[in-house]
């Protein structure tokens, strides 16, 4: 391999991150000096672990519907395929803030309507309560919304992926015997996984981001703490500045340690 030129090293060298460090270095320092931003950041700070269930839940269940999505949208059936690219248009449509208050205000209460239904003879009998729509939390409520909403797009990134293993591999280990899940185990998914994994990664980021919708419920994650000390302190300015600092530390580390995988993965790759 030829050597990097001196100057393309020198081109390529991160100053934005050094400018970046510099700025969080400094809010720290506020943080840590001046009580009133540190009262903000402790409020704040508790409603992290909500934002990272909700991201965490949200985004692996969305991760398992898109695979199904994206299998059936490759299926040799038409009926499938005609299924998930009607799933995948429609819900790609819709705004994710729409699709959170379509399935809190609407889609909960149909559910619970199908599973009282699905129960009635149990209900009839005595055995068991009624299901209420309060028995299904907001929080909950705006996973599932999460989940829909991502699912379609995630989907669509399998699919591009396990579309670009070369078909004469898949033909070969057909010709060898394999099944259909042992081709899809053994040599599609592990070469598929090397360009599925960064646009995957680029899209666990923005659902970090997209889970401040669920502060519209009143799920009390980063946002929504942060609204609240707003609204009764009136300090929007240390308030707000800070929500954005603890968005922004979470954001950029993820991407940065994606960008060191997919780092990886190119290196593992190259012949």
């Amino acid at each position: 391999m030829a050597p990097v030129p001196p100057g393309a090293a020198k081109g390529d060298y991160p100053w934005w991150l050094v400018a970046l460090a510099v700025v969080a270095l400094a809010l720290a320092g506020v943080i840590v000096a001046n009580d009133l931003y540190r009262q903000v950041f402790g409020v704040v700070l508790k409603g992290l672990w909500v934002t990272i269930f909700v991201t965490l839940v949200a985004f692996l269940l969305a991760t398992l519907l898109g695979l199904g999505v994206a299998l059936m949208a490759l299926s040799e059936s038409k009926v499938l395929r005609q299924v998930a690219r009607f799933y995948t248009e429609v819900i790609r449509g819709v705004p994710i803030l729409v699709l959170l208050f379509y399935i809190a205000f609407v889609g909960a209460p149909a559910l619970v309507g199908v599973v009282n239904f699905a129960v009635g003879p149990l209900v009839a009998a005595g055995t068991m309560e009624p299901v209420q729509v309060r028995d299904l939390s907001l929080m909950w409520r705006a996973i599932i919304a999460l989940m829909i909403g991502y699912s379609a797009f995630i989907a669509e990134v399998f699919r591009a992926g396990i579309q670009s293993v070369d078909k004469g591999q898949v033909e070969a280990a057909k010709a060898l015997g394999l099944s259909r899940f042992q081709r899809f185990r053994l040599v599609v998914f592990p070469q598929a996984i090397r360009v599925i994994l960064p646009p995957l990664g680029n899209d666990f980021v923005a659902m970090v981001k997209d889970s401040s919708l669920v502060s519209v419920l009143g799920v009390a994650d980063i946002t929504q703490m942060g609204k609240v000390y707003a609204s009764g302190s009136f300090r929007f300015f240390e308030t707000y500045s800070i929500v954005a600092y603890v968005y922004l530390f979470l954001t950029i580390g993820l991407s940065l340690a994606l960008r060191a995988l997919e780092k990886r993965l190119r290196r593992g790759i190259a012949p």
